[in-house]
């Protein structure tokens, strides 16, 4: 099965300690955060704009380098073992358009495996069956850019699937969707045995979805528990910018 290099029962998927960054223009987008995430864990990260979520998430498979310590399945991250740990943290953004940039929906969903060497065989297989887990089998040869936002966003997951990550970090995964792609996404994440990492502003996908939230604001955690706690919390999730449902 896709998704298992990390023992749900006895492993830390992430381990962030003191994880500090400031962007080139002087603002602190990360002040100390401290995390860890077990095996087989689903973790909401709400905040408002700002808050540094998604600064977070770049840094958990080395687009952003800050201050502090990143380690994914035991492994520190470090420049000699980039591609090892973007091989375990598949990292979907907030626009599917960032993702997506070959003529074909299958060539898309192939790089990461050829990017790895893979022998050709084995890349169409684990690109065919990425596919095959998102719903997308058939659109092999169709441009991406000509896919509906929904679809792009579950060919942009694909492209990572492919890679057979054991973490999935997915930044605000329902944005801008309509009602119907967004419960289609919902129900396919629902599916994935991947550990899980969403950044989201999306209160009723955290509430469905993901049983720990973590809140963020101005760089820091400012509350870690389980989801219904959190989200009973009027007077937290008012401090911080959060709707109250």
């Amino acid at each position: 099965m896709l998704g298992t290099r990390v023992d749900a029962a006895v492993e830390t998927a992430v381990e962030v300690t003191d994880l500090r960054f400031a962007y080139p223009e002087g603002v602190e987008a990360l002040r100390g955060v401290n995390l860890t995430v077990r095996g087989g864990e689903k973790v909401a990260l709400l905040g408002p704009n700002g808050a540094g979520k998604s600064t977070f998430l770049l840094h958990l498979n080395g687009i952003l380098r800050g201050q502090g310590n990143v380690r994914i399945a035991g492994v520190p991250l470090r420049s000699d073992n980039l591609t090892q740990v973007r091989a375990q943290v598949g990292l979907v953004f907030e626009n599917p358009d960032d993702q997506l940039f070959s003529p074909t929906v299958l060539e898309d969903v192939a790089y990461g495996p050829l990017y790895m060497g893979l022998p050709e065989p084995e890349v169409l297989e684990r690109a065919r069956r990425a596919l095959a887990q998102v719903g997308m089998t058939g659109f092999e040869e169709r441009s991406p850019h000509h896919l509906s936002l929904g679809q792009k966003k579950r060919v942009a997951i694909a492209t990572v699937l492919s890679m057979e990550p054991a973490i999935l970090a997915l930044d605000e995964p329902t944005a801008s969707l309509d009602p119907r792609a967004r419960r289609d996404l919902i129900n396919l994440l629902r599916e994935l045995p991947q550990t899980m990492i969403a950044s989201t502003h999306d209160i009723p996908l955290v509430r469905d979805l993901l049983p720990r939230t973590v809140v963020m604001d101005a760089g820091v955690i400012v509350a870690d528990g389980d989801t219904h706690a959190i989200l009973s919390d009027g007077a937290l999730l008012a401090a911080h910018g959060l709707d109250v449902y």
